[in-house]
């Protein structure tokens, strides 16, 4: 009886023919030394982009991300880290060109994560290297297929044409922290420190919104004065009505700026 032949894949770089073993999936090119991916008998480009932030430093980029603007007030005091973990993990990279000729790009995660806004991430291209085996034992394989993640992108871009797919993997470092007995998750991208995340204690909306409220209607009610004070003694109520809105509004400017400064700084 026969063995089955190995199959044989062209590379991506080079068209030179590759023979993976069975169950391989990275594979350097023999040729032109290219990193590539085999995904059920597909060959794209393998890139990975090396950490510049270790952990002290990506621990730093996340306190101040919790500092901002975006959370809650003293999130990053009053939150605590409970792990931190660093990975390589996958993306698949589509780069089509639009239907006005555009070429952009689009990512897609090649493995389960909670943390969906990695694919709004903008991927340096000139930080791109070769994978290579070394970073197996951080890296996370990439457990959604290629078809899977292409069939996204077509949902999303319909009439995108496509010119190339890599599976890139980014370093990160995840972070699980508590605030208030509730337990969250942020990455830290370790080559630029952007922070990501979907979940987090955000400013509440209410006490802002009552402020806006307040300061709408106190001017409302000041913008009638002329009005009354037209329709009362003509051109005479109406230069007094107008001179009582100013004053009035000037003197309540201060208050209502006190009331809004009040206001952010209890939440």
């Amino acid at each position: 009886m026969s063995e089955t032949p190995a199959p044989t894949l062209a590379c991506t770089q080079c068209g030179g023919e590759l023979h993976p073993e069975a169950g391989q999936i990275f594979l350097t090119c023999p040729y032109c030394s290219a990193t590539v991916y085999l995904d059920k008998a597909r060959v794209v480009f393998h890139w990975y982009i090396a950490p510049t932030l270790d952990e002290t430093q990506a621990s730093a980029a996340l306190r101040r991300w919790m500092s901002g603007s975006q959370t809650v007030k003293d999130l990053d005091k009053k939150a605590r880290i409970v792990s931190q973990t660093f990975q390589y993990f996958p993306l698949w990279q589509f780069k089509f060109r639009s239907p006005g000729g555009k070429e952009e790009v689009h990512l897609e995660p090649a493995a389960a994560t909670s943390v969906t806004e990695l694919r709004r991430m903008d991927l340096p291209v000139g930080d791109l290297r070769r994978y290579n085996s070394d970073l197996d034992t951080q890296s996370e394989p990439p457990s959604v297929p290629l078809e899977a993640a292409r069939g996204w992108l077509e949902q999303s871009h319909p009439q995108a044409e496509l010119s190339e797919s890599a599976l890139v993997h980014i370093p990160i470092y995840l972070f699980k922290y508590d605030y208030q007995n509730r337990m969250y998750a942020a990455v830290v991208e370790a080559a630029t420190g952007g922070v990501l995340a979907n979940l987090f204690p955000a400013k509440a909306e209410a006490p802002y919104l009552v402020a806006g409220i307040v300061t709408a209607a106190i001017y409302l009610c000041l913008a009638t004065f002329p009005l009354v004070g037209y329709a009362t003694s003509n051109s005479v109520g109406l230069g007094s009505g107008l001179g009582i809105a100013l004053a009035v509004g000037c003197l309540a400017a201060p208050f209502l700026f006190g009331f809004s400064v009040w206001v952010a700084s209890k939440i």
